[in-house]
């Protein structure tokens, strides 16, 4: 029995990786290969689990889902987008939720079941908009803007929707204003509660833990956290992911909440797939073919709606047309937060399985066409409202000046590396555009002066926009290597005659970028040696020019000193190493030229020899080899085990 389920369990997890590869072939969410996983390991495929015996794990999965969002979320970022999150975002929620649940009475769902179903139709898909509209570049447009403030009131509306749900399930059909109210208010003082908690007994907590430096402690650490918070919440009658949200909060605001969202991430994902999975098992597909019809006219009606009733409001407030639009189109979809409030009220009998399986279907279906919606949005809102070509809202990453400056210098990327160039061509006073993709870090920098601009480093338009043909230098400052080549690929095409620079970790595709058109490659860790043994040579007396011609030469022959080191007791089977052979007298190699041993079959290379005393480097190919001549061999441990065998045996 044990072992079945073992091979059940390993077969879902198949299936998933599977779906999740040919989803996101096709530009699908992962989401999408979830839902599909548990329809396949569900009641209407193998019946491998039903939703109930998956039910636990995706509690647990909705509790992290909400211990994620509350970490995500920034006081400050909604205090500054007040107007809009609090404006369009709740009338959004309320208009469409109203329409929703009204029309869901009026086929004969009772208030609770219509509260539900409106309140899940509201709600828009948070992970897919913004992952595409941060792919096309679009979170700086209006409408950009626009979306995301309308998503960050629903997420913030998930909240109050997770502690009225326990209520509705205590009488559906007798709803008493005092106790929901009652709920309501419990939740705001379990929140001042627990955040007064967190601000003053937390920080303590995790700086020991921190202390402790023990990356398996700081995640059990928050883990616990996240739990005894969300126990607390339902001992309390309200949901136990209100308390997961509340303690995201708590550790979201701490120095600490970078290394949580790393920290966390495999076990959020992980947890997320799973409970999605448990929402494809409600998902019966003979009751989808049976009401297929009626799921086409929910999905039809719910997109059509959401997109008018958000244009409606848009237009209401003096936007645009085709931003309106554009904005209606990208938040057309139902979300991922739905499948949540459906998930709970099934498991408190809210809804009836057929209601909920439609609803469930309707939006898997709205959330695969949703990609395809976002990606054009644009096109459709410019054909629909018949304006010119021209983006009358672009954003700062279109809206570049082209530079006639002759000595521009533009660097692609504004980290640490990116800083710090620019401050030294400031310095200078040499001019210089900064493009990157980090949207806080644009915002940050330009607030403070500097002239950068957010986008895609490797979009053609993009740095053609910047006046790559015009500048005199570009600086590739990414450490990815794949976007470094890409990048580099693009800009050579552009302008073929820029001297292009390009910083790496290290000189692993210092070959390949080469080729793809870098002036100039700069690894930064060997660099970081060579500046090392500057300043040692400088110290001991050296002459400036004699040091600059050493490190120029080193430089032209690709860092060759800078590979093959003695081997300690742990050795890296991945590195060149230097190894010493020394020739006995009946030594094979004793008598052979240079030109005699096949280097390249044994896949080492002869950096010196050493004679007497005397090094020679490197050896002329008709240096005859002797006696006692020491041979400093350089590459991977088993050549220079075979290398060795060779020179000594034959």
């Amino acid at each position: 029995m044990e072992h079945s389920i073992f091979i059940h369990i390993l077969s879902m997890l198949v299936i998933a990786i599977v779906a999740i590869a040919l989803l996101r072939r096709i530009g699908l969410p992962a989401i999408l290969a979830y839902l599909l996983t548990g329809v396949v390991s569900g009641p209407s495929g193998f019946h491998w689990f039903t939703q109930l015996q998956m039910q636990s794990v995706a509690e647990l999965g909705v509790v992290l889902l909400m211990f994620t969002l509350g970490l995500e979320f920034s006081v400050p970022r909604l205090w500054a987008m007040r107007r809009t999150v609090f404006g369009l975002g709740s009338a959004q929620m309320i208009v469409t939720a109203l329409v929703a649940g009204g029309i869901a009475m009026l086929v004969g769902q009772n208030l609770v079941a219509a509260v539900v179903i409106g309140s899940a139709i509201a709600l828009s898909s948070t992970a897919i908009v913004l992952k595409l509209m941060n792919e096309q570049g679009w979170l700086r447009r209006r409408h950009g803007e626009l979306s995301v403030s309308v998503l960050l009131f629903q997420d913030l509306a998930v909240v109050p929707l997770l502690i009225l749900m326990p209520l509705l399930a205590n009488d559906g059909t007798q709803m008493s204003f005092n106790a929901i109210a009652w709920g309501l208010l419990s939740g705001i003082l379990a929140f001042l509660g627990l955040m007064s908690f967190g601000k003053w007994i937390l920080p303590r907590i995790f700086d020991e833990v921190a202390r402790s430096r023990s990356n398996e402690l700081f995640v059990l650490s928050t883990l616990v956290v996240a739990l005894v918070t969300g126990a607390f919440t339902q001992w309390l009658g309200l949901s136990m992911a209100l308390g997961a949200f509340i303690a995201g909060m708590l550790l979201g605001e701490s120095q600490y909440r970078r290394q949580l969202e790393a920290d966390i991430r495999p076990f959020r994902d992980l947890l997320m797939g799973l409970f999605f999975i448990s929402i494809g098992m409600l998902l019966d597909f003979n009751l989808v073919m049976q009401y297929w019809w009626q799921v086409l006219l929910i999905l039809i009606s719910v997109v059509l709606a959401k997109i008018v009733i958000v244009y409606g409001l848009l237009k209401l407030v003096g936007e645009k047309a085709k931003i309106a639009l554009s904005t209606a189109i990208s938040l057309g979809q139902v979300g991922e937060f739905s499948f949540v409030l459906l998930a709970l009220a099934v498991n408190y009998q809210l809804l009836e399985n057929e209601v909920s399986t439609v609803l469930v279907a309707v939006a898997v279906i709205s959330m695969s066409i949703a990609p395809w919606l976002i990606r054009h949005s644009v096109d459709v809102a410019q054909k629909l409202t018949g304006g010119n070509n021209k983006p009358q809202d672009e954003p700062v990453e279109i809206r570049l000046p082209v530079s006639d400056d002759n000595d521009l210098v533009l660097i692609l990327g504004y980290g640490r590396v990116g800083q710090t160039i620019a401050r030294f061509l400031k310095t200078e006073a040499v001019p210089y555009m900064v493009m990157d993709l980090d949207p806080t870090r644009v915002t940050e920098a330009r607030a403070a002066g500097e002239n950068i601009y957010f986008g895609d480093a490797c979009r053609m338009a993009l740095l053609k926009k910047m006046g790559i043909r015009q500048a005199s230098l570009v600086v590739v400052t990414f450490c990815e290597p794949r976007q470094s080549e890409e990048c580099l690929a693009v800009a050579r095409k552009l302008a073929p005659e820029v001297k292009i620079l390009v910083r790496t970790r290290d000189d692993s595709n210092l070959h390949e970028l080469k080729e793809a058109g870098a002036t100039q490659v700069i690894p930064e860790s060997l660099e970081g040696s060579l500046m090392l043994v500057s300043q040692v040579l400088f110290k001991c007396g050296v002459p400036l020019a004699r040091i600059i011609k050493r490190l120029e030469s080193e430089r032209r022959n690709h860092y060759q000193y800078l590979h093959g080191f003695f081997s300690g007791t742990e050795t890296d089977f991945t590195l060149d190493l230097l190894h010493a052979v020394s020739l006995a007298n009946g030594a094979s190699a004793v008598g052979k030229t240079v030109a005699d041993i096949p280097w390249q079959t044994l896949d080492v290379e002869l950096r010196a020899v050493r004679r007497r005393g005397e090094e020679i480097d490197p050896p002329p190919a008709d240096w005859i080899l002797r006696r006692n001549d020491i041979l400093m061999l350089v590459g991977k441990p088993r050549s220079i085990e075979k290398a060795e065998e060779y020179l000594l045996q034959g």
